[in-house]
């Protein structure tokens, strides 16, 4: 669990923010100057907070109450920047063991595993400057797992590559948590790689936080602050892949709203994956139509209907044992006179695999 309560005054600006999440990846998101990068070097020991407390699992880190403030080199924090760091004197090996033969305590995160998850078993014996910007950036990750952390602090790790680049590092960032049980702070303005990676997720704004929780839970709000409208209001189902049905071109998917059907998959039955319907790709229907392409259909009740804008409304429903969000003009919640407690069918138009 990740606790953090902090203030930090910088010239004119005002960071104040307080959240709590828990041990995956929790994305801080938002607009540069909204204070990400300040509470990340306030993670690291990097930036004294005027008050606060920062604790990550049983370690309380800083706690101006009772005047802890664990010095940086002490704190067990792998920082990941923008643009590597790497040593470029030394090989990929040595700046990936640099940190691993100065940890001090028990050594959980082998050499052979880092490298084997971050895929750079041919780039051992060559200099930074020989690498590509995602190499270099698998590298530095590399680095800091081998430290031996307890929190892993990624401020913006992608922000300087281009998309091909960004498309090659992101499937090994997914794997790290599962694989190494390390928290994960990570930085961005980039609503894809929070939808990719988090758990959780804090919107901050102008130095506070806006909205924090789980990822799910904080698209699916109705009232998704206007600095979140690029994550786009939505629901994120886990699911687990049941089935293929190969002739018809589809993968059927278990989720707590029910069963989905998506085009064919190549995961293993059994695999765990999570989903994302969009609320405007969720149509509402009070009986369930025939004769029609949507093949993902499920019986709902209406929990909450809001208005979003002139002439648009948006509405979350109970379905199964989880929950969708709509986004409809009002005139058709007029018209079918959607309010709480009516009984309708969500027709799913699209889905996309989040991770």
């Amino acid at each position: 669990m990740i606790e953090i309560d902090l203030a930090k005054r910088l010239d004119a600006f005002a960071l104040d923010v307080a959240f709590k999440a828990g041990g995956g990846v929790t994305a801080l998101f938002g607009r540069s100057g909204a204070g990400k990068s300040t509470i990340v070097k306030a993670i690291a020991g990097l930036v004294r907070p005027d008050r606060g407390r920062i604790k990550i699992g049983d370690a309380v880190l800083f706690d101006s109450a009772t005047r802890v403030d664990v010095p940086a080199q002490r704190r067990r924090a792998g920082v990941v920047f923008q643009d590597g760091r790497l040593f470029p004197h030394l090989t990929v090996k040595q700046n990936l063991l640099y940190g691993f033969s100065r940890a001090r305590g028990e050594k959980r995160i082998d050499a052979e595993s880092v490298i084997g998850v971050l895929g750079v078993e041919g780039l051992l014996e060559r200099r930074p400057v020989t690498l590509s910007g995602g190499e270099r950036q698998r590298v530095a990750v590399g680095r800091a797992l081998l430290a031996q952390p307890r929190v892993l602090l990624m401020d913006e790790p992608l922000a300087s590559l281009d998309a091909a680049r960004k498309a090659e590092v992101l499937p090994y960032l997914e794997a790290l948590n599962a694989r190494f049980g390390i928290p994960i702070i990570y930085v961005t303005h980039d609503a894809d790689e929070v939808l990719r990676l988090a758990s959780d997720v804090v919107l901050l704004a102008n130095g506070k936080a806006a909205v924090s929780g789980p990822l799910g839970a904080v698209t699916s709000r109705l009232d998704l602050p206007a600095e979140a409208e690029t994550l786009g209001l939505g629901a994120i189902l886990e699911g687990r892949v049941e089935g293929h049905e190969p002739a018809r071109g589809l993968t059927v998917v278990a989720t707590p709203v029910g069963a989905f059907r998506l085009p064919l998959l190549q995961r293993d039955v059994g695999a765990r994956i999570a989903i994302r319907v969009a609320a405007r790709d969720v149509s509402i229907a009070l009986a369930r139509p025939e004769a029609i392409s949507v093949q993902n259909m499920f019986d709902g009740v209406v929990e909450e209907v809001r208005e979003a804008a002139p002439h648009v409304a948006r509405l979350s429903l109970k379905a199964g044992e989880g929950r969708l969000v709509a986004e409809l003009t009002a005139d058709a919640v007029a018209r079918l006179k959607l309010t709480a407690g009516a009984k309708v069918v969500a027709l799913v138009k699209s889905v996309a695999l989040a991770r």
